[in-house]
């Protein structure tokens, strides 16, 4: 073993640490951060930092086996976390920016983290999730450029923890690859969301998948601004990048207005979207270099079939479709090779993909089921954590259960067509109805609501935009703006509905279930009884 190898091959420290050895001032990655300025990453930087965190995780005695919270923007705060969860053994549990309230409160308790780093951003909101769990230690606050919150004593400054002096690795740092390293929250489109645990493998494999299925080369530059707490930034752009040593562009947050000149100013050759992101994009006034732009190749989850063919044309790339879970599940559908509108198929003599019935027999092309994957060769694991028999369900008869309701063609290309449970898709995320209900019920105003999807605006297959329908209570009259300011306060974004309807009543059926069928024939965006949020923020 030459001293540039990982002593263990595809362990995320071990990984980084061989890449300080052999290529310590490599910038490998920049959070842009809008009218502020850049911050560029080598990989010492990340591993120097990395290990001052180790150090702050071992003293507040997190270590193998044990969780610790993540809730940041893009920062690189977030890859020092991954990098101290990795040396350490603990796992790292990320919890989208947006997450608050009772959501923020259920996640921090399912999970019995342990300690919670954070950016001050989100300071009120963590601070009073937090103070009902005494025994959650907060670990470190990073005050970022542009956050307008006042510096505080209450917690550590993690700014001051990573301005101290180097720290050496941990006297037995973690190399185990089967050690839980990462835990990523579900939506919870059937309840509760689940925390699926991530081995330390898993990373190993997204360094694969990029070379083989993206063939990312070391001409290339790597751009995002999906959330890394978000499955689909950490596969596409973020491992790739700096385990295989390929320069990224991180943004805080997706910006389909800066998208075309921060690819321009950076160099960047590919990035990843989900569909109804492309759309926002595509909707963008048109501009006569919107094709002069250095992106070759677009990694699309969700292309809304009407605009797949002009957005490559409009803008000179091409889109390379593809669907995967956290849980696991991969098909792709590659540049030039499958129909526009198909996500693809399944990795051949890798991985095997099925559409079936409810009895597991193997639907007709075009017939619509559920979408069951397995590994060739390997037993099916999913680990949702504290939750056997959900996990034990989830692979029920070997094979992974998508929840995803799907169709093949004649020749076995895949197709979406929407989310089995009820659970609306938006924007990538699934949103259970109730969720959105429950936080509007309590308005003074509103006596029912139901909260349901209509056919997106972005167009992209299987999303919806939200709408919730409200009856005043009696006596009053609704005012659009109250119950918008509501739902902005109670919910994460993406799942704020974006129309509000008035209604005099929510038809029911026999078993006082919400008929949304009714309400959904009724909707009309010009109605005089229907409010765009839009109009009100």
């Amino acid at each position: 073993m030459s001293n540039h190898e990982p002593k263990v091959a595809g362990h995320f420290a071990c990984e980084l640490d061989a890449k300080v050895e052999g290529m310590p001032d490599f910038e490998v990655t920049t959070f842009e951060n809008g009218r502020f300025p850049d911050e560029v990453l080598a990989y010492r930087d990340i591993v120097t930092a990395g290990r001052k965190i180790a150090r702050e995780l071992l003293r507040a005695g997190i270590g193998k086996g044990d969780r610790f919270a993540v809730q940041m923007r893009n920062h690189p705060e977030f890859l020092y976390a991954f990098y101290a969860a990795s040396v350490t053994g603990a796992a790292a549990v990320v919890i989208d920016p947006r997450t608050k309230g009772s959501r923020l409160d259920y996640v921090l308790r399912d999970s019995k983290a342990k300690g919670i780093l954070f950016t001050s951003e989100l300071m009120e909101g963590v601070d009073e999730v937090i103070q009902g769990i005494p025994d959650l230690k907060v670990l470190g606050v990073a005050y970022k450029e542009g956050m307008d919150v006042p510096v505080t004593d209450k917690y550590p400054g993690l700014d001051e923890i990573l301005a101290g002096p180097e720290v050496p690795p941990p006297d037995q740092p973690s190399e185990d690859l089967n050690l839980p390293f990462e835990v990523i929250y579900t939506s919870g489109t059937t309840g509760d969301p689940k925390g699926v645990v991530m081995k330390g493998s898993r990373m190993a494999a997204f360094s694969t998948i990029a070379q083989l299925v993206w063939q990312y080369t070391q001409e290339d530059k790597l751009y995002t601004g999906l959330s890394l707490t978000h499955g689909n930034a950490q596969a596409v752009t973020m491992m790739p990048s700096l385990l295989l040593a390929i320069p990224s562009v991180f943004s805080q947050r997706f910006t389909k207005s800066r998208i075309w000149d921060l690819c321009r100013k950076h160099g960047c050759t590919t990035f990843s979207l989900l569909g109804g992101m492309m759309m926002g994009i595509y909707s963008e006034p048109e501009k006569p270099d919107d094709g002069d732009n250095p992106v070759k190749v677009v990694l699309s989850a969700g292309t809304p079939l009407a605009i797949w063919e002009s957005f490559e044309k409009r803008f000179n790339l091409r889109i390379h479709e593809w669907y995967g879970a956290v849980e696991g599940g991969f098909a792709h559908n590659p540049v030039g090779v499958g129909p526009v509108g198909s996500f693809g198929k399944a990795l051949e003599g890798l991985m095997e993909m099925n559409v079936v019935r409810d009895d597991d027999t193997e639907c007709a092309p075009h017939e619509v089921g559920e979408l069951v994957s397995r590994m060739v060769g390997q037993e099916v694991e999913v680990e949702y954590l504290g939750k056997k028999k959900a996990s034990e369900e989830k692979t029920r008869g070997g094979w992974l259960r998508s929840g995803d309701m799907c169709h093949t063609d004649e020749e076995g290309w895949l197709y979406f067509d929407y989310r089995k449970g009820g659970g609306l898709r938006r924007a990538g995320d699934f949103i259970m109805p109730e969720h959105v209900e429950s936080v509007i019920a309590t308005h003074p105003d509103v006596t029912d609501v139901c909260v349901y999807g209509i056919p997106a605006a972005s167009g992209a297959p299987g999303e919806v935009d939200l709408v919730a329908a409200v009856v005043p209570a009696p006596g009053c009259t609704i005012e659009a703006k109250s119950v918008f300011q509501q739902f902005l306060e109670g919910l994460e974004k993406n799942s704020v509905p974006s129309y509000l309807q008035v209604v005099d009543a929510i038809p029911k059926t026999i078993s006082e279930k919400n008929l949304d069928r009714v309400l959904r024939e009724k909707f009309r965006e010009d109605a005089e009884n229907v409010f765009k949020l839009e109009d009100f923020v």
